[in-house]
């Protein structure tokens, strides 16, 4: 079956002139002077090529599959995988690459020096190969050992590392079962410095994905929901405090009292108005309903953005369900816009609709402002 993967992984659906003039080349008569025996390395590399050390890379054609790919399947190490895989990665095709992501993750499987020896690769790798490398290590199940994670976070607040590496080797980190509170809080205040940059943004979303994955395997989301907030308040850069702002929607956490207060403080003070958007949204998780139903009627009359008040109408109906509908109806009555959708919700609840998700499905419209690509 892995082999089968692998050949469905290297067929190509076509190529650009030169990929055709190479598959006329592979598929012309040979010499029959010519030595056709097999000689020993990287696969791919046979006949006077090979004998003369010049690496031509692997040869694909559009009915073809590559040739020596149950022989580098069986035979290729963690030893020879560089060498072997260079022809491939020379190739430049996604398919191939993936290919070589998996089999070089199936290398590294659970130990930790193997992972290390890699992720060692990965800075001094050039173009494609330190993604190759980094995404092993990553879906390897050696990247959950100690070591292994606390050397990929150490790499990552390395300065001396270029900032877009940086952000790779951070994202490597977010297949993370669960982090420890020393790392997270490592990960949250490098977010929140003002030079972070990409690699501060990839720190953030690590943090927002291992969130995710705890609260699965019913972890606490409080730890990282305090510091995805932190960074949602802290951060200078925009980019970075939305996502700071955002990630908690992955998981859905029940906001408690500090919680509410600080997200109650994004609605009513953030610049950005996606962010705004994001902090109605969860605030609607809060149970201090009375309080945030109060909140959404003074910040729908202040806020100009048409979307944001989208977000503050249907979130009403989430926070108090029916007893939400005088403060819609006064919200449509101070935007005309409104009207229509106010009518919606009051058929539907008319009409024995109560639970929210029913309640949303239901509408004739969701998106009549075109605001939710927003988030995707």
């Amino acid at each position: 079956m892995a082999l089968l993967v692998g050949v469905a992984l290297l067929r190509r659906g076509g190529g650009d002139e030169t990929d055709t003039a190479e598959a006329r080349r592979a598929a012309a008569p040979k010499d029959p002077k010519q030595d056709t025996s097999r000689l020993k390395g990287p696969p791919g590399q046979t006949g006077p090529e090979a004998a003369g050390g010049e690496a031509r890379g692997a040869r694909f054609d559009a009915t073809t599959c590559w040739r020596d790919l149950e022989r580098f399947n069986e035979e290729v190490t963690l030893d020879n995988f560089r060498e072997w895989a260079a022809p491939l990665l020379s190739a430049r095709d996604p398919l191939v690459r993936n290919y070589l992501k998996e089999r070089l993750t199936e290398l590294i499987g659970n130990d930790a020096g193997r992972a290390l020896q890699v992720v060692d690769w990965a800075l001094g790798a050039e173009g494609k190969s330190f993604g190759v490398f980094l995404t092993a290590v990553r879906d390897s199940e050696a990247v959950h050992l100690p070591q292994v994670s606390a050397k990929l976070l150490d790499m990552g607040m390395d300065a001396r590392i270029a900032p877009e590496r940086r952000a790779g080797i951070l994202s490597a980190l977010d297949t993370q079962k669960k982090l420890a509170p020393a790392a997270l809080d490592r990960l949250a205040t490098f977010a929140s410095e003002p030079a972070s940059g990409e690699a501060g943004w990839a720190a953030a979303r690590t943090i927002g994905r291992v969130m995710k994955h705890d609260a699965r395997r019913n972890g606490d989301p409080a730890p990282y929901l305090d510091k995805l907030l932190t960074i949602g308040v802290e951060s200078p850069d925009e980019q970075i405090r939305y996502l700071g702002q955002m990630m908690p929607m992955h998981a859905a956490p029940i906001l408690d009292a500090q919680s509410t207060e600080r997200y109650a403080r994004i609605l009513t003070s953030e610049g950005n108005e996606a962010g705004r958007d994001v902090a109605a949204h969860l605030l609607s998780l809060s149970p201090e309903k009375e309080k945030v139903l109060a909140l959404f009627a003074k910040t729908f009359e202040t806020d100009p953005s048409v979307c944001v008040r989208w977000a503050l109408f249907r979130f009403s109906a989430r926070v108090a369900g029916r007893d939400a509908l005088p403060i819609m109806a006064n919200m449509a009555l101070a935007d005309p816009r409104f009207q229509p959708l106010y009518q919606a919700f009051e058929q539907l609840y008319a009409s024995g609709t109560q639970d929210w998700v029913r309640l949303w499905n239901s509408l004739p419209e969701q998106d009549p402002f075109h605001c939710l690509d927003r988030h995707d």
